[in-house]
């Protein structure tokens, strides 16, 4: 999916077990590549924006990734467009959609204390190792070497997006140009698919990206801005 990915299995299970878990887990984000790159000619995705696969041919997993970025573009106002850049892309939804599936497949293998970090995209659940909630540190957008937040807890699903990494890769829809404005947006919520593609859609709302991430239900957010403000709500589960 063009990003790494780390895995941490904290249940005290047999090293042969653990090792099992983990292969499914890279496993299943090996296929998502395979089908969802935008990178590879030949993946379903590729496919299906040239209009050689037919809806009806399509995946289930594609037909509802399809139907859910339907579903967030009526969430976001529109920012939320998986055809933003001209192609179809449901990038912003599906690398935390398939972390999601990830985490949720080990809960129900047996595995509840665990967290999958999907290029800074992260789902945990649980304890760690040591016992201790969770602990998920978001970079500093300003300084590579820095973590701006550390928040804590053991059921988040924690997603950010910026423009520290890629560049200004994320479109506003309604100008058709680079979204300028804010520097990081991070959104907490439990379903990471959703999360990431608030994060996506706030950022390319620029300045107005917070007034609206105020206003959201369900889903607690920090940003930084272009001007290096911070706003943040006030229930944001952060190691002060």
């Amino acid at each position: 999916m063009g990003t790494a990915i780390s895995l941490d299995l904290a249940d005290d299970l047999p090293g042969a077990r653990l090792d099992e878990l983990a292969e499914q887990v890279f496993g299943w984000l090996r296929e998502v590549d395979r089908r969802f790159s935008t990178f590879m000619s030949d993946s379903e995705v590729s496919r299906f924006d040239r209009g050689e696969l037919l809806l009806s041919q399509a995946s289930a997993d594609l037909r509802a990734t399809l139907e859910r970025c339907a579903d967030l573009w009526g969430d976001t106002d529109g920012f939320f467009d998986a055809y933003a850049t001209g192609r179809f892309d449901p990038s912003g939804y599906v690398k935390g959609w398939s972390a999601q599936v990830a985490s949720d497949r080990l809960l129900a293998a047996g595995a509840p204390n665990h967290c999958v970090n999907a290029g800074g995209d992260v789902r945990v659940r649980g304890h760690s190792s040591g016992g201790e909630p969770w602990r998920v540190g978001i970079q500093d957008p300003w300084d590579p070497t820095r973590v701006a937040l550390v928040l804590t807890g053991t059921d988040l699903a924690v997603a950010t997006s910026g423009v520290y990494e890629r560049g200004h890769h994320v479109i506003d829809p309604r100008r058709g140009t680079p979204a300028r404005g804010l520097r990081s947006v991070t959104v907490v919520g439990t379903d990471l698919g959703t999360a990431d593609a608030y994060a996506t859609a706030a950022l390319a709302m620029g300045q107005a990206g917070v007034g609206w991430l105020g206003r959201l239900a369900g889903h607690e957010w920090a940003v930084v801005t272009d001007d290096r403000r911070t706003p943040r709500s006030d229930r944001l589960p952060v190691v002060d």
